[in-house]
C-alpha cells in the first residue's frame, strides 16, 4: 500500500509499504514517474520513519504505519493506491506490480472537524471528471433514448421522422459523448495513473466503441438497401436490439460513476441522493415510454407492407409499357 502527498502521481512523494515473508516491514520512499513504476527517492524532502509498534502484518488487521514531519499547511491533498501481488522482496527498490485500486483525498489538518463533508475547492482533474459526468449522461441517457422514442413514435406518423432519429443519436449525442469521453480520460492522465485500470473506465471505454458501432451500423442501413429482400432486413431488428443494449448498459456505467467512482477517485464521499432518485425514476419510466410506443408497431408493419406493394405494382407498370420484344 502506498500513499503520495499530492493530488496526482506524477513528481509527488510517496511512501510504500509492505510485509516480508519474515514479518518485517518495507518502507519505501518513491517519486512518482507518470505512469511509470515510482521511483526510490534518495532525498525526500521529508523522511518516513516505520513505526514497528503501532504497525501489524496480521492477515485479518493489516496495517502500515510511518511518522513524518509535520509542515505549516492546514490542508494536505493526499492519493493513495494499493495491490494485492507482495514484492517478493524486503529491498527498497523493488519491483512493484500495478495497483489494483486508488483515490485520493483531502486532510483537514487544522484541528476544527466538524464534519465528514469536504467544501474544498474541486481540483483540475475533479473539475474534468464532473464535465465528462455531465457530458455523457446528456449524450446516453437523453439525447439516446430521445432518438429512439423519436424513431418509435413518429415514423408512423410522418417520413422525416429519420432526420430527427440521427441528429439525435449522432449530431447532438454524438458530439456531446465524443467530448465527454476524451474528458473522461484526460482526467486519468492529469492524475499520472494508468487507463483502464478499473472496471468502470474499462466499462466506459466498451460502451463508447458499441456507440460507434452503433452509429456505422445505422448509417450502413439507411443507405444500403438490399434489393433482393422482401420484407424488413434482419440487420434492422438487430439495429434496435443493439441500440437498447448499447443504452441499458449506459444506465449501468452512470450509475457505478456516481456510487463506486467519484467517491474512490476522489474522496469526497458519496454524490447527493438526488441523483439516484433521478436515476430510479428514468431507468423505470423510459422502458415503460418505449414499450408504449411498441403498439405503433402493427401501424408501422401496415404502412411498409402498402408501401411495398405500390412498388411493386409501379414494377408492373413499367413493365407493361416496355414492348414485347424487349420482355423476353
Amino acid at each position: 500500500m502506498g500513499i503520495g502527498f499530492g493530488s496526482q502521481m506524477d513528481n509527488t512523494q510517496m511512501v510504500i509499504m509492505w510485509s516480508n515473508s519474515d514479518g518485517t516491514i518495507t518502507l519505501s520512499q518513491r517519486r512518482g514517474d507518470g505512469h511509470n513504476l515510482p521511483l526510490v527517492d534518495s532525498n525526500p524532502d521529508r523522511v518516513a520513519a516505520l513505526v514497528e509498534a503501532a504497525s501489524s502484518t496480521s492477515t485479518s488487521n493489516t496495517t502500515f504505519t510511518f511518522a513524518v514531519d509535520k509542515t505549516n499547511v492546514t490542508t494536505q491533498r493526499i492519493i493513495f493506491g494499493f495491490g494485492s501481488t507482495n514484492p517478493r522482496s524486503s529491498s527498497v527498490d523493488a519491483d512493484l506490480e500495478e495497483h489494483i485500486g486508488y483515490g485520493s483525498f483531502q486532510l483537514n489538518l487544522n484541528g476544527n472537524i466538524t464534519s465528514g463533508y469536504s467544501s474544498d475547492p474541486l481540483q483540475p482533474f475533479e473539475r474534468m471528471i464532473v464535465a465528462h459526468a455531465i457530458l455523457c449522461i446528456l449524450g446516453f441517457l437523453l439525447f439516446l433514448p430521445f432518438g429512439s422514442l423519436l424513431a418509435r413514435y413518429v415514423r408512423t406518423f410522418t417520413p422525416k421522422w429519420y432526420t430527427g432519429h440521427w441528429i439525435s443519436q449522432f449530431a447532438l449525442a454524438g458530439s456531446l459523448i465524443v467530448v465527454g469521453f476524451a474528458l473522461g480520460v484526460q482526467s486519468v492522465s492529469s492524475q499520472g495513473v494508468p487507463h483502464l485500470s478499473d472496471d468502470h473506465q474499462k466499462w466506459g471505454a466498451g460502451i463508447f466503441v458499441l456507440y460507434l458501432v452503433q452509429c456505422a451500423l445505422g448509417a450502413f442501413i439507411h443507405w444500403v438497401k438490399p434489393k433482393r429482400f422482401v420484407g424488413r432486413p434482419p440487420q434492422n431488428y438487430f439495429h434496435a436490439l443493439f441500440g437498447l443494449i448499447v443504452i441499458g448498459l449506459s444506465f449501468y456505467q452512470v450509475r457505478t460513476g456516481y456510487i463506486t467512482e467519484w467517491p474512490n477517485i476522489t474522496g469526497r464521499g458519496k454524490v447527493a441522493n438526488g441523483a439516484n432518485i433521478v436515476w430510479y425514476i428514468w431507468v423505470v419510466l423510459l422502458p415503460v415510454l418505449y414499450l408504449a410506443g411498441l403498439s405503433f408497431l402493427p401501424k408501422q408493419y401496415r404502412q411498409e407492407a402498402d408501401s411495398r406493394k405500390r412498388q411493386m405494382d409501379s414494377n408492373e407498370n413499367l413493365m407493361m409499357d416496355v414492348p414485347q420484344q424487349y420482355r423476353d
